[in-house]
């Protein structure tokens, strides 16, 4: 088991000064082709979240009140709209959040795999009888598994912040789960890299000199 992370069972045991989080991933395959003629492969989703930051779907469960896959299926049902029962058996990690030292944050993340009409009505719902929609959450998004010229798609996506662990939970299980080969996932990754230390530090940076000389501030 790799560092920081736990078995459900010894999370589980933590319940007494510990909180704990359950997120999914949900996905599913598909034939469809992005301008006719670059393979999607695979609809991942996650959702943009109130603060900005992109992350799965979940939020906090009371083990002490009732089951991670209960609780996780009733925020489903509050961010989504629809009902999507979660077993034991869709669990993959357990592991102690980020920075999460002084609130012992445990965060339990899972995967299920769906239909593709499935996926299609989870995001139906997501947008029209969701009770979190507009507010906790502000819109589903699927994840680009492709890369495109000069870096579009999946390392343009993972530039931008993910919520804690987000990030990592989804780059492990496109590897566990067979989604994108291993050295396409590095090359993507290398062009996220450089464009987060170049692209996107000089944007900021335009963008702060933009509003510095539109303002009055020293």
């Amino acid at each position: 088991m790799s560092s920081g992370q736990l078995s459900r069972e010894e999370a589980l045991a933590c319940s007494a000064d510990c909180r704990h989080a359950c997120h999914v991933m949900l996905y599913a395959n598909t034939n469809a082709q992005l301008f006719g003629r670059i393979p999607i492969r695979h609809i991942i989703l996650m959702q943009m979240r109130f603060d900005g930051l992109l992350g799965f779907p979940g939020g906090l469960v009371d083990p002490a009140e009732e089951t991670l896959e209960d609780g996780l299926s009733r925020e489903l049902q509050e961010e989504l709209g629809v009902s999507l029962p979660v077993s034991a058996e869709d669990h993959v990690t357990s592991c102690h959040a980020p920075s999460s030292s002084a609130s012992r944050l445990i965060t339990h993340f899972y995967a299920k795999r769906m239909e593709e009409e499935q996926i299609k009505e989870v995001e139906r719902a997501a947008a029209t009888t969701a009770t979190d929609h507009g507010l906790e959450v502000m819109g589903m998004v699927r994840v680009p598994l492709y890369t495109m010229k000069g870096g579009a798609g999946l390392p343009f996506f993972l530039s931008h912040a993910f919520v804690g662990n987000c990030r990592s939970q989804l780059l492990d299980a496109l590897l566990r789960f067979g989604l994108i080969a291993p050295q396409e996932l590095h090359a993507a990754l290398t062009h996220t890299v450089e464009r987060i230390h170049t692209h996107s530090t000089k944007d900021l940076h335009d963008a702060l000199a933009l509003t510095e000389k539109m303002g009055e501030w020293p």
